[in-house]
């Protein structure tokens, strides 16, 4: 085999990655310019789809209705508290720390919210349920206190209230009521 020289190969070498950079470019600008495959088709959202499930969940609005009905409840009796709503999932919608409301109401209301919505039930029936099972209590998110009030709809539920700063759970959970009722008039 004949030895090349050493020009003939660096021009060979320079003309392989000239190539080489021509062939990835064009492949780049080749699938930069291919049209993109069609999306798939949505589901379509019908009542006979059994893949499909119907949930309901309060609007804002109705939300802010709750709220004020239970700081209107609370104002009536010289009370300053929070109030939380949840939505079925737990997730915040609406949480208000009512004029002169302790630091410790906010966040005590919105986890009693999550504790109504979450076993459907007022937090005041949920805290006799740790004589039997202690261990609820530790579930994150959870406050097993007088103040929650789930908010259900064909008895199921799709919210929560949740209420504190009250000196006591009772009368938290007298005002969530009043928000429950609201959202029914």
């Amino acid at each position: 085999m004949k030895k090349l020289s050493l020009r003939t190969r660096v021009i060979t070498g320079t003309v392989a990655v000239a190539a080489l950079g021509a062939g990835t470019f064009g492949a780049v600008s080749a699938s930069a310019s291919a049209p993109e495959a069609a999306a798939p088709a949505a589901v379509e959202a019908d009542a006979s789809n059994k893949n499909l499930q119907q949930s309901t969940h309060l609007t804002a609005a109705a939300a802010q209705k709750a709220a004020q009905a239970t700081l209107d409840a609370a104002k009536k009796e010289n009370q300053r508290v929070s109030v939380a709503v949840v939505d079925r999932n737990g997730n915040t919608v609406l949480t208000v720390r009512g004029d002169g409301a302790g630091p410790q109401s906010y966040e005590a209301a919105e986890k009693k919210a999550f504790t109504a919505v979450s076993w459907n039930a007022p937090t005041s029936e949920l805290t006799k349920r740790l004589e039997d099972a202690p261990t609820l209590k530790d579930i994150p998110g959870t406050l097993f206190l007088a103040g929650g009030a789930p908010v259900a709809a064909k008895d199921a539920p799709i919210a929560g209230i949740g209420v504190a700063g009250a000196p006591s759970g009772d009368l938290d959970e007298k005002f969530a009521q009043a928000g429950v009722a609201a959202l029914g008039k």
